[in-house]
């Protein structure tokens, strides 16, 4: 009588065991598909995202588009031999319209792909560089 409640007991700790490791291993390796998300999941993606984005960090831009994907609204200047991209990507949303807008939106300055600024002083950088002859 032992043995078979040993035994269920081994085969249910067995089965939650494997249980667990696959749960684990969707949550650190399986990549989240912006394109399938709904809007709502895909504003909280984005801020949880690029809130762990640092602008001394040394992103590209295009790590970034690999995983937030095309961005909301996109901006550029060159000025000399230098680009200046202004990636807007929604994060919360104002109003239910349908129009995404920039006030909806964080905002990456990107010099020649390389990430350098983010949120408003991204705008304020990119709106002084434009303003400039860009």
């Amino acid at each position: 009588m032992l043995s078979v409640k040993s035994r269920k007991l081994t085969f249910f700790l067995s089965g939650l065991g494997i249980y667990l490791l696959l749960t684990l291993a969707v949550l650190f390796w399986y990549q989240d598909d912006v394109e399938q998300m709904s809007w709502v999941d895909r504003e909280v993606f984005n801020h949880k995202i690029i809130n762990s984005y640092s602008s001394t960090a040394n992103i590209q831009q295009q790590e970034v588009l690999q995983r937030l994907g095309s961005p909301d609204i996109t901006t550029a200047v060159q000025q000399n031999n230098t680009l200046y991209q202004l990636l807007y990507y929604r994060t919360h949303r104002s109003v239910a319209d349908g129009i995404t807008t920039a006030d909806e939106c964080t905002a990456l300055l990107f010099k020649n792909r390389r990430l350098i600024a983010l949120g408003e002083p991204a705008v304020t950088q990119y709106q002084a560089i434009a303003a400039n002859g860009g």
